[in-house]
């Protein structure tokens, strides 16, 4: 059986409806329904119909995408959503074929796992993942058996493999595969992800956390390593931290976190008189947590490693020499494609 990745919306915007509902949902919403298309040159001249400014060369990757999802994947293939959402990976198996639905192009899936974290997959297949691409068979790296024993609660049989960038996805036919759609974004967040895992394990996660808040104007107390009371960081806005925006952080560097966790610090708030809470989980939080996160909104913030990865990018250059030293970076511009 084949591996295919298929994305839910270029910012996530679907993922929720496809995990809900049992679905594959891909993007060309101007598309109309192409359950009649009868060959891939015929998918093209919709595009082109559809999409008259749309460049010849992605006029033949849009097309082939598509076309892939309708007639390509076969009902028992596997199917990967990298999720925006939250950093996990969600994995199943298509159950039907293609169905347009409430102007959506749709394939039913049994969702299997929609909680992988992406540190479970080696390198070489997180590249896979990572690729500009809506719809992409991935072939390489024995893909297929490795995917399928994660997805089955089993590890990643080459978890410590690194893979090379020319073997990261397979060219296919019908403009699938193209190399020039590099994963640099994503690839750059996993190694960052392993760089922060390496160096700043357990209690040092707590102290990078203090370091980001401090660039934000907190004053902070860091509770010792061990017992905290249910409270890591205690912070303040002003100069001593009296102000009023007093903040209660929890931060764990492992495990996936549920409400129970948060209504714990919710706790420690009202104990300690902190106004606002901060619970920073690396390995993300379980569904049942992620539903009170509306309820949470004007009292609790809940991030998982992909937040607190962004929270840094954003204040690296003003952290301390002493993190910057541990955590080279450097920022770098690329070009995005467009044609994917």
């Amino acid at each position: 059986m084949a591996v295919w990745l298929v994305r839910a919306g270029k910012h996530g915007e679907d993922e929720a409806n496809a995990l809900s509902k049992g679905l594959a949902i891909v993007g060309w919403l101007e598309m109309p329904d192409v359950s009649k298309v009868s060959s891939y040159e015929e998918m093209k001249q919709k595009h082109i119909e559809v999409y008259p400014q749309m460049p010849p060369k992605a006029v033949m990757n849009h097309a082939g995408q598509l076309w892939a999802f309708v007639n390509r994947i076969k009902i028992g293939d596997t199917v990967v959503l990298p999720l925006k959402s939250r950093s996990f990976i969600a994995m199943g198996v298509i159950k039907g074929e293609y169905q347009y639905l409430e102007k959506r192009h749709t394939r039913s899936v049994e969702w299997r796992r929609d909680d992988v974290p992406r540190k479970s997959l080696g390198q070489d297949l997180l590249f896979s993942l990572g690729a500009a691409m809506t719809v992409c068979e991935i072939r390489r790296n024995d893909a297929a058996k490795r995917i399928s024993a994660v997805m089955n609660g089993q590890p990643d049989p080459n978890l410590s493999v690194r893979g090379s960038l020319e073997s990261l996805i397979t060219p296919t036919d019908d403009g699938l595969g193209d190399k020039d759609s590099a994963p640099v974004e994503e690839q750059a967040f996993d190694q960052v992800r392993k760089l922060i895992e390496a160096k700043f394990k357990g209690h040092d996660l707590t102290r990078l956390v203090e370091a980001i808040l401090t660039t934000q104007g907190y004053y902070t107390y860091r509770s010792p390593e061990g017992a905290d009371g249910g409270a890591d960081i205690l912070a303040g806005l002003g100069p001593m931290g009296f102000d009023e925006g007093r903040l209660c952080v929890q931060v764990k560097s492992g495990g996936v976190q549920n409400d129970t966790a948060i209504r714990e610090l919710e706790g420690v708030m009202s104990r300690l008189g902190a106004q606002k809470g901060l619970f920073i989980s690396w390995d993300g939080f379980n569904k049942t947590a992620l539903q009170h996160t509306r309820d949470l909104f004007f009292k609790v913030r809940l991030w998982d490693d992909k937040k607190l990865m962004e929270v840094l990018l954003d204040n690296y250059d003003r952290l301390p020499d002493t993190i910057q030293a541990e955590l080279p970076l450097k920022r770098i511009w690329v070009i995005v494609p467009e044609d994917v």
